[in-house]
């Protein structure tokens, strides 16, 4: 055994609370240039996830402990069963979707009102749109994206909602506070007063390696990296993620062979080793996937 493989370092599964669902696989009707998973509306790599095999994925999960509930995909809103998938959820958790925005129907947002209004849990809604104004947003995720995902964002607010803004950096760090404030007053100005925000970085696999470059070699985590390191701020510490192939230790490395840990959740409550140039992302900023402020560890 090589010293790079024995200085890969292992994480635990401290306990189960977020469970997510690549429910509608690989399948979106954008294609964005910075995506992780290379998600198109030509991907079909992934399935999507029916309503009964969530539903029994939610029954299994009680008693393991799971706090909240993500979807994801894809775009979710492309499953025909995505309404009522989170009508369901909102029987066991809170719920989280992530979406572009671009393709919410009013009969939607007013029936998963109704069901967050009648369930004693959160509903939240991500929307992803990659910059205040389409000079920055559509050149990586298409032509008019980002006025019909501000369309979804007023629907949203005019729904009861007050969505999650992510934005994955294509600028550099020092721009980050001008890039917020310019998005807050685009916001108020479509009606959203309070907005969320939240940046994440760019994640160096899938159509974006191919845009830009993958990770080196040095971009790795190490077990001296890992030396009095708070192992809560990574994904794979407290949760996993079924697709149609199986539950994997989380969202971001689906195409990688070794993310699949088991097909059912107890199968998958095993440790991972950090060998992936992603985790060394998350190892950074930590709270990538959830709803949790991203913090940098310098």
């Amino acid at each position: 055994m090589s010293t790079a493989i024995k200085d890969v370092p292992i994480v635990a599964l401290r306990a189960l609370d977020e469970l997510w669902f690549q429910v509608s696989g690989t399948l979106c009707n954008l294609e964005c240039s910075h995506c992780f998973i290379s998600c198109s509306p030509k991907n079909d790599s992934f399935g999507h996830l029916s309503f009964e095999t969530v539903q029994a994925a939610l029954e299994e999960s009680v008693p393991l402990g799971v706090k909240e509930y993500y979807f994801t995909g894809g775009e979710p809103f492309l499953n025909k069963e995505i309404v009522p998938i989170l009508e369901e959820t909102l029987r066991y958790g809170p719920a989280t979707v992530l979406t572009n925005g671009t393709i919410l129907k009013q009969e939607w947002l007013e029936r998963l009102r109704t069901a967050e209004d009648c369930s004693g849990y959160t509903l939240e809604f991500r929307v992803s749109i990659d910059g205040p104004s389409p000079e920055i947003n559509d050149p990586i995720r298409g032509e008019r994206t980002f006025e019909r995902a501000m369309q979804g964002v007023e629907k949203l607010v005019n729904a009861g909602f007050l969505p999650i803004i992510t934005m994955t950096r294509t600028w550099g760090d020092e721009e980050d506070q001008k890039i917020l404030s310019e998005f807050k007053n685009v916001l108020a100005n479509h009606g959203y007063s309070r907005p969320r925000l939240k940046i994440l970085p760019r994640l160096k696999i899938g159509a974006e390696a191919e845009r830009s470059c993958g990770y080196s070699q040095t971009e790795r985590v190490t077990q001296e990296l890992m030396a009095d390191y708070d192992k809560s701020q990574l994904v794979c510490n407290h949760s996993r993620i079924v697709s149609d192939r199986g539950v994997h230790v989380c969202p971001i490395l689906l195409d990688a062979p070794d993310s699949i840990l088991g097909d059912t959740l107890e199968e998958a409550m095993q440790p991972f080793a950090l060998r992936h140039g992603a985790c060394f992302t998350c190892y950074l900023y930590g709270s990538i996937c959830t709803n949790a402020s991203s913090t940098t560890r310098e």
